[in-house]
């Protein structure tokens, strides 16, 4: 049977597929109003309940709150609006889908790898493959944005981070992009089952981690699965479905979200020639402050789910124990209580308290100094050696509720 999309609702991915200044105008109407109560798309076929839906939280402060308290807002039923099992979360989200103790015991081990001494070791890495990305495109004058340069540096960089040869790259970014396309035709037919389509692709990427952390053990590698194959937590080793699961979380939120911040970057920086000048003509001085611009008007995770552990109200809304809510950073990043012209493209934007890489609290995103990093390491050498290098037509969208993605982005420039 055949829904017609509810185009008014941002629970659904189909909604996100509208032009921009549609989402935009119903984003801001959204957030003048307590939290909403939206209905869930029909998930017939897929093997999985279609639950009653979700409230959607587009106000900043909202968010904050909720993301401060974990205790009333919880991780532990998943981080997106559907309904899956415990053991799909665990295997597809790690640490993210956890509260508290268990959380903090995983967070604290792998953030041995986000050190600013692992990172540094890192540094020669990120600027030796944004070169090798611009050579294989510099004499071209054309390329795929998306595929050809802003996906292949995190991804290149999460390889090497956790010891996974660069041979396997192609393969892993296949992967990710069926995890976190699922609901878009072009990595998901229509015709094909979303779930066993999400477990193929999962369990690709866990048998390549098992065979990479199998090769570490008792070695005395740098490598970040040589440090966690061979640590314990609270006396507790990790387990290979441990380590696996958050290679898939690395390679899905460390390179996926990378990836689209680069790919709007760019797509903003064409259609704000002023604010290119101003970051080209100061690259030193302007790009702390455009990084951060770009990750708030990108917003490249659109929503978190969490879901009620009590009885409670939220800005107006009356909440129900084991009710979910959608915590909308996208929207929250575009209020314009907080800033000034929100829409407006302003890499010198002062401050810049965006919720790009999720709220305060236990769950904000660990490798947001990596990312920054990324992004800037790649613009510099974008600016310095395809100066012109523009999108050279509109972005193809991520057709999903929970990535704001771009999937491919025509680009030119003079050849060098």
């Amino acid at each position: 049977m055949s829904h017609t999309p509810d185009l008014s609702n941002p629970i659904l991915a189909p909604f996100w597929t509208q032009d921009s200044a549609t989402i935009d105008a119903r984003l801001a109407e959204l957030s003048t109003m307590p939290p909403q109560f939206f209905a869930e798309a029909v998930t017939e076929g897929i093997g999985l309940p279609t639950g009653p839906g979700a409230w959607a939280v587009m106000d900043y402060d909202l968010i904050t709150e909720m993301s401060r308290n974990p205790e009333l807002f919880s991780s532990a039923n998943g981080i997106t609006i559907l309904d899956t099992p415990k053991e799909f979360n665990d295997f597809f989200s790690s640490m993210i889908a956890m509260d508290d103790p268990r959380h903090s015991h995983l967070r604290k081990l792998v953030s041995r790898g986000f050190t600013p001494k692992m990172l540094s070791q890192l540094d020669d890495s990120v600027v030796a493959q944004a070169r090798e990305i611009v050579d294989a495109i510099a004499e071209r004058g054309e390329c795929d944005f998306v595929v050809d340069v802003a996906a292949r540096l995190p991804l290149a960089i999460v390889c090497d981070l956790m010891g996974v040869p660069r041979s396997q790259l192609d393969f892993v970014f296949d992967q990710t992009n069926i995890i976190l396309g699922a609901s878009d035709p072009e990595f998901v037919p229509e015709s094909a089952d979303i779930v066993t389509a999400l477990l193929e692709a999962g369990g690709a990427l866990a048998a390549l981690m098992t065979d990479v952390a199998e090769s570490k053990k008792g070695g005395d590698g740098s490598d970040l699965t040589s440090i966690l194959v061979n640590a314990e937590v609270d006396g507790e080793e990790l387990s290979a479905a441990d380590i696996a699961s958050f290679f898939i979380l690395l390679v899905v939120a460390g390179n996926e979200t990378t990836r689209n911040a680069i790919s709007w970057g760019l797509h903003y920086l064409t259609e704000s020639p002023d604010q290119r000048e101003i970051w080209k003509n100061d690259i030193d001085g302007v790009t702390p402050t455009a990084i951060e611009e770009i990750v708030r008007l990108a917003s490249p995770v659109t929503y978190m789910r969490r879901t009620a552990t009590a009885d409670t109200e939220l800005g107006g809304a009356d909440i129900k124990a084991g009710d979910k809510l959608a915590m909308f950073y996208l929207a929250a990043n575009r209020n314009e209580n907080h800033f000034a012209d929100p829409l407006k493209f302003d890499v010198l934007r002062e401050p810049n308290k965006h919720i790009g890489f999720g709220g305060p609290g236990p769950h904000f995103c660990l490798g947001a100094h990596l990312a920054r990093r990324e992004i800037g390491v790649m613009f510099r050498e974008l600016f310095e050696r395809l100066p012109d290098i523009e999108a050279s037509g509109p972005p193809d969208v991520l057709q999903s509720n929970f990535i704001h993605g771009i999937k491919h982005l025509p680009a030119t420039f003079t050849p060098r």
